[in-house]
């Protein structure tokens, strides 16, 4: 399953690293985070480690396989 989360504002190149499993890419106001997610266990983990990083998602959306 691929996903893409939206994120508050400009995430720093440093922070983003701590998803490694994810690209990246700015857009206005927001990064994206965008990969493969294997199960709901790494999908929840993921959004976890958003919260705990003090980082917002937006917007989460699965996107086509």
């Amino acid at each position: 399953m691929r996903y893409e989360f939206r994120i508050t504002g400009l995430v720093s190149e440093p922070l983003s690293h701590a998803f490694p499993e994810l690209d990246t890419a700015p857009v206005y106001r927001q990064t994206l985070f965008f990969g493969t997610v294997t199960d709901e266990a790494h999908l929840y983990g993921l959004l976890t480690r958003f919260r705990d990083l003090g980082l917002r998602v937006e917007e989460m959306r699965r996107l086509p396989d």
